[in-house]
């Protein structure tokens, strides 16, 4: 069980300065994985390769590459060479985030859009995080609900494929940036309760959040202040 000011994990008590270094090398991690997502994103919309995938193939290549990723750094997570797997899989995310970029960047103010997603998602972390310090209460009771959230959201998404519904593209775009930004407090609060002893780990999961987060901003923008020539 966790605890608010401190939890028990193998045997050890996880004290103040503990949780802080974990803190601050998932923050530091968290920097320099945004420079392969940046690549992947550039290389992406260069190559036009996810784009001329369609949206089917995409996702299966989406889940199968990505879970194989999150395998492998959750089993390499205590060496060194779970940090490069992590930054391969940020690049890998990059890349599958250009397709919606170069459909935003075709938009006469899309870089504009770019730069205001990545703005508000910025927002949202430091609104999460501030939250995060203040909230006493223990969040761990939140995880299976917002897990469940997750699942039901995926099978939307799926289901969409298929049913090619613009009104439940939206409800799942809106619920998605709600849901991630649960999970960021969330994953947050775990980090700083001392919930996440590995900095690796720590950096995945906020990682997976924020990306959410700026994918859902950045479609909602496209959406509705989208401009064309």
């Amino acid at each position: 069980m966790n605890h608010p000011m401190h939890a028990m994990y193998g045997g050890t008590v996880l004290d103040a300065a503990a949780r802080n270094k974990v803190l601050r090398n998932t923050y530091a991690l968290l920097a320099v994985s945004l420079i392969p997502t940046v690549l992947g994103a550039w290389v992406g919309v260069s190559t036009g390769v996810i784009a001329s995938l369609g949206m089917g193939m995409s996702l299966i290549l989406f889940l199968g590459i990505s879970f194989g990723f999150m395998w492998a750094i959750e089993k390499n997570k205590n060496s060194a060479s779970g940090v490069y797997l992590l930054l391969g899989f940020t690049f890998f995310m990059g890349l599958m985030l250009s397709r919606l970029v170069g459909q935003v960047l075709g938009l006469s103010n899309g870089g504009k859009l770019i730069g205001v997603a990545f703005a508000g998602t910025a927002a949202v972390f430091a609104a999460m995080a501030m939250l995060a310090t203040v909230v006493k209460r223990d969040l761990s009771s939140m995880g299976k609900f917002l897990t469940v959230g997750a699942v039901i959201l995926l099978v939307a998404v799926v289901a969409n494929i298929f049913l090619q519904s613009s009104a439940l593209m939206l409800t799942i775009i809106v619920a998605m940036l709600g849901l991630f930004s649960a999970f960021l407090l969330y994953d947050l609060k775990r980090i700083m309760d001392g919930g996440e002893t590995n900095y690796v780990s720590a950096t995945l999961a906020v990682y997976l959040d924020l990306y959410n987060i700026f994918q859902s901003l950045l479609s909602l923008l496209g959406i509705f202040g989208g401009e064309r020539d």
